[in-house]
């Protein structure tokens, strides 16, 4: 007899040793919880990791050795009606003498009135470094919201770099607080229906919480090497919350399940290692693998993401098949205490071979091909307007206009087009073609000052470098940077304007930054990288599905089933989010597009997670496999795991429901497009298309590569042959 699985010894020692296991869980939890807090969380400097043209024009300025201070616009105007501007006029003094008295402030300009005369604008820069810029912007908030005080008349507001990210800031913080205090009682409800017991239905949400309480504090170490984005520790709670409990819930309910067939607590907690507990490591390391998938992007943004999402679902495998053992066996029977009456009957009952999911896999057991062909019609159809999908860059235009700092900056858009956005232009040439580049940059203003797509309220502004080699133009364009014309702008400078003028100087580079120009390169870069992200996901999880199965149909067929859920998932999103029929369900306005980033992430997501239900759900059928028939196996399989996947899947949903309730577009398009992929998968998928497409396949789907085979099957396949008589 071989040597138990891994899974299995482990399972064991921390039976016996309960108490062992679960301090050692508790104490690395600490551990990683105090790291993670005493190094501080180590945030993204996008200028540190330029690409493409940006990384060209990064280099020009760092040449250059400019320093442009960030930027802040007072804006003042009527409250209602016309604008009083001798009465406007005195508050923007106000503003430029309190703003000049700030050790916070540097330079500060002299009132600019609008040109239609509706508005004033005073431009304030903040003294010191960029990158400190929000630390430093309370006091000067302190300053325009005391003058406003005093001018209760007229409207004076802040708007700029640093106030909008400090706003940013604190809407994603106070979103991330709202899913966190809404998920863990979504999830403790549903496993309040799943168990019917108080201490049943805990054990998987303190797990999955520890799990992602360690993974924030690992993600803070991570950092130090790879830096974090806004986007990090939302992630981690949504994927943490969504495996933890769902690889909880698949131990528990098989142990409950050995226990009430007659086994002792150690030998239910072993069984449901050999088997839950293998599937959760499989599962594991295909999200895991998924996940790996956002690194093959390149950007700073992903590999955050990337890092935070495999440290929790590393931190779920690894409680799930260590201290959720040595828990099951201290509890005993009482994790099933205290009893919810109602509850616990309708779980019981739930936990056999329900008649409902006999009734759902008729169709797909008795006539398997007419079943594939419909259902896998309708979900391919549902795809299709995945080919229509339009990516846009996260900008101003997608963050809601609840927030006061965005009214504010529609506004000051609205008063002071050029004030909105701007195309930023480096331009370098070498040392013997500095007056030639001088009449090329003329030229380009002369060019800039005739064409309609650039703002003609103030004039471009122009950094010469000492050394007469270096040219920075900021041009301001009349239309909001993440707009159909200033992309068509940023194309006639790229391809037109910019070649005709300074491109005709010998040995001159030159390059493009700004909103626009970041937002185009964005969705370029997106839409470059899906192609890889998918090769590598799916070539990754068919080896991990090979090891794990040893069967290469079942692999390929994994592969299928869950492009299939992706792209029905994609045309979902489509549907919901590019037109304008959902905007008042969801409290949503439209951008016409999808979130750049979005495709990326629900794929990986979605495929590592659909993995978690088909290893469970294909190990419960290959358990069966031998013994009957494969239609019977497919049966009994999916019957008796079918409670357990629809609980995770409501898990999943539920948590990812709540993201769809948040303020930002991006938060409410990946949690819609999560949770319809996880019901669609859940249902549709493993409970129609799945059992239709192993009963066609029969015996096909176990069918085994020599070199794949253990060596005890080689040999009993080379006896039976030896033993087969000659006909």
């Amino acid at each position: 007899m071989g040597k138990p699985m891994l899974t299995v010894r482990i399972a064991r020692w921390s039976a016996e040793h309960p108490w062992r296991a679960i301090g050692a869980w508790l104490l690395f939890v600490a551990i990683c919880i105090g790291a993670g807090q005493a190094t501080g969380t180590k945030q993204a400097d996008f200028d540190d990791d330029p690409k493409g043209e940006l990384a060209t024009y990064q280099s020009i300025v760092d040449e250059a050795g400019f320093t442009r201070p960030t930027t802040e616009n007072v804006l003042i105007s009527a409250r209602d009606g016309a604008l009083d501007t001798a009465r406007a006029t005195a508050a923007a003094n106000e503003v430029r003498a309190d703003m000049g008295a700030l050790r916070e402030v540097g330079a500060v300009s002299e009132p600019v009135e609008s040109p239609k005369g509706t508005a004033v604008l005073v431009n304030v820069e903040i003294a010191g470094d960029r990158e400190n810029a929000e630390e430093r912007v309370d006091a000067l908030l302190d300053t325009t919201a005391a003058v406003q005080k005093q001018y209760p008349d007229l409207r004076v507001e802040q708007v700029g770099g640093a106030s909008l990210d400090k706003a940013l800031s604190a809407t994603l913080g106070e979103d991330f607080q709202k899913a966190e205090l809404i998920s863990i009682p979504v999830t403790l409800l549903i496993m309040l229906v799943v168990f019917g017991a108080l201490i049943a239905a805990g054990v998987p949400v303190l797990l999955a919480m520890s799990a992602v309480g360690a993974a924030l504090g690992l993600s803070a170490l991570a950092s130090q090497l790879i830096p974090a984005t806004d986007n990090t520790s939302s992630m981690i709670l949504l994927i943490g919350m969504a495996v933890g409990v769902d690889y909880s819930l698949f131990y528990v309910r098989r142990d409950r399940e050995e226990r009430a067939k007659g086994a002792g607590h150690v030998d239910a907690v072993e069984i449901a290692a050999a088997t839950s507990g293998h599937a959760i490591v499989v599962s594991g390391i295909a999200v895991t693998v998924a996940m790996a998938g956002m690194f093959v992007v390149d950007d700073i943004v992903f590999s955050s993401i990337a890092v935070g999402t495999i440290l929790v679902v590393l931190a779920a495998m690894i409680g799930s098949i260590t201290v959720l053992p040595a828990l099951l066996a201290k509890l005993g029977r009482f994790v099933d205490k205290p009893k919810i009456p109602f509850l616990w009957r309708l779980s019981m009952r739930n936990s056999g071979n329900p008649r409902f999911w006999r009734a759902v896999l008729k169709p797909s057991l008795r006539a398997p091909k007419t079943t594939l062909i419909i259902s896998g019609g309708l979900l391919a159809a549902l795809a299709v307007p995945a080919f229509s999908m339009t990516l846009n860059a996260p900008s101003e235009a997608d963050l809601p206009r609840s927030i006061p700092i965005m009214q504010s900056y529609d506004r000051m858009t609205e008063a002071f087009p050029s004030e909105g956005a701007s195309h930023q232009i480096a331009v370098r040439v070498p040392a013997s073609s500095s007056t030639a580049a001088e009449s090329a940059v003329a030229d380009l203003l002369d060019r800039l000052a005739a064409d309609p797509g650039f703002a003609h309220d103030q004039p471009p502004r122009v950094d010469t470098a000492a050394n007469g080699r270096i040219f920075l133009i900021s041009a301001g364009i009349p239309d909001d940077g993440g707009s159909a014309e200033a992309d068509q702008s940023l194309d006639r400078l790229r391809t037109t304007l910019l070649p005709a003028t300074v491109g005709t100087v010998a040995g001159a580079e030159f390059a493009v930054s700004g909103q626009t120009a970041g937002e185009n390169d964005f969705v370029a870069s997106m839409t470059d990288a899906l192609p890889w992200v998918i090769l590598f996901v799916l070539l990754l999880t068919f080896l991990v599905m090979l090891w794990a199965f040893r069967a290469p149909v079942i692999a390929l067929s994994a592969i299928g089933l869950n492009l299939l859920s992706a792209g029905a998932a994609y045309g979902l999103l489509v549907l919901v989010f590019q037109n304008t029929w959902a905007e008042g369900l969801l409290g949503f306005t439209s951008t016409g597009g999808i979130t750049a980033w979005l495709p990326v992430i629900l794929f990986v997501t979605l495929f590592g997670l659909s993995m978690d239900y088909h290893v469970f759900v294909v190990s419960r059928i290959r358990e069966s496999v031998g013994v009957m028939s494969t239609r019977d196996a497919v049966a009994t399989g999916i019957t008796r795991s079918a409670g357990v996947v629809t609980s995770a899947a409501a898990v999943m949903i539920g948590v990812f429901s709540v993201f769809a309730t948040l303020s930002t577009i991006d938060m409410k398009q990946m949690g819609v497009g999560l949770a319809a992929a996880i019901l669609i998968d859940a249902t549709l998928i493993r409970a129609v298309l799945l059992p239709a497409l192993m009963t066609v396949l029969g015996n096909a789907n176990w069918w085994t590569p020599r070199f794949l085979r253990k060596k005890e099957e080689v040999d009993a396949t080379e006896e039976t042959r030896v033993l087969e008589p000659v006909s």
